[in-house]
């Protein structure tokens, strides 16, 4: 069951690394924060860009987890929107030099960017220009663009489109898939509360989430309390604790992975990274200690660069590692 395709807004991440906060002040960008942005001012940030030596990277969190797939190995896909432009051609041409089969939808109009400006303290802050990313729709979500896959991991922004989010998690189940989520961000699940509650109920198998997500989900409670709700409603819950590591439960059984001291240099895509790991152990069949060991290695790994290209020597490692936590050197 090694199959996975994820689904969710193809973006392109352009990273800058600041020497201190000034500048997000001047642009109006509060620290640590995400903001979306029009036409007009992606073009200020553009040219802003341009003289901070930025570094460009497939981005969008369902892409980040699959980017972390395919390296492992793992037969893998991708659904998003890009535009007919550079950024557009430079995604589709990661896809392809990474074996993600990528199933990209053309829109009208320019890719999404994601531009993350990263301060001395690891601190990521976002002005995001989703462009055509956001333009899926349900209309696009067929049993073809689906088939021949085992499992779907769903970016859980998409949930602010209900109708696509809907058609989705209809169609995986139609087709007999499991299902998969990353609750995204704590404003995303109180925005969406009901909806996300409801389709976990009746369609998904696993949920990944941070602290400030479970709290969200559940109306409050505690981290610990949450994962079990959370299992309570699906197959697998998986609750993020940042330094302090992980938990997962599935039914009466719960397992928790101590966090790693190790130096942070930017920590953009370490919860997509982690969900991708999880997923990729998760597939082979492994227990939820291996997936949770799995899903922490990749996270630590990419938290230790800018972005989210790791050099083939390390994956390398990466993939030696993986393959003893599951058994697989013996």
């Amino acid at each position: 069951m090694d199959k996975i395709i994820g689904i969710g807004n193809a973006l392109v991440d352009v990273l800058v690394q600041l020497s201190d906060g000034s500048q997000l002040v001047a642009l109006g960008l509060p620290k640590g924060g995400m903001q979306l942005i029009d036409d007009e001012r992606q073009n200020q940030i553009s040219i802003l860009m341009q003289t901070l030596n930025p570094r460009i990277a497939t981005g969008g969190s369902a892409g980040n987890a699959v980017l972390a797939l395919a390296n492992l190995g793992a037969a893998s896909g991708f659904i998003g929107c890009v535009g007919e432009d550079e950024m557009g051609r430079f995604f589709s041409r990661n896809c392809q030099e990474t074996g993600i089969d990528a199933r990209l939808i053309i829109g009208q109009g320019n890719t999404g960017v994601a531009n993350t400006f990263i301060t001395p303290d690891a601190e990521r802050t976002f002005a995001t220009y989703l462009g055509v990313a956001g333009d899926l729709s349900a209309d696009t979500i067929t049993p073809d663009l689906l088939r021949g896959y085992q499992m779907i991991h769903i970016e859980g922004y998409l949930v602010q489109n209900h109708d696509l989010i809907r058609e989705i998690c209809r169609v995986a189940k139609q087709l007999d898939m499991k299902t998969s989520i990353d609750l995204a961000s704590y404003n995303v699940v109180c925005d969406n509360l009901s909806l996300l509650r409801e389709l976990v109920a009746e369609y998904i198998d696993i949920v990944f989430a941070n602290e400030e997500e479970s709290v969200a989900f559940t109306e409050g409670k505690f981290p610990e309390e949450a994962l079990a709700e959370i299992a309570g409603m699906a197959d697998v819950a998986v609750v993020k604790l940042g330094k302090r590591g992980a938990s997962a439960m599935r039914g009466d059984e719960k397992v928790v992975v101590p966090g790693k001291t190790t130096g942070v240099v930017d920590t953009t895509a370490a919860g997509d990274f982690f969900a991708g790991g999880f997923l990729y152990a998760y597939a082979r069949g492994a227990s939820l200690e291996q997936c949770l060991q799995v899903g922490s290695l990749l996270s630590q790994s990419i938290i230790q660069v800018v972005g989210t290209r790791l050099p083939e020597q390390q994956w390398s490692e990466i993939r030696l590692n993986v393959a003893h936590i599951l058994h697989e050197d013996d």
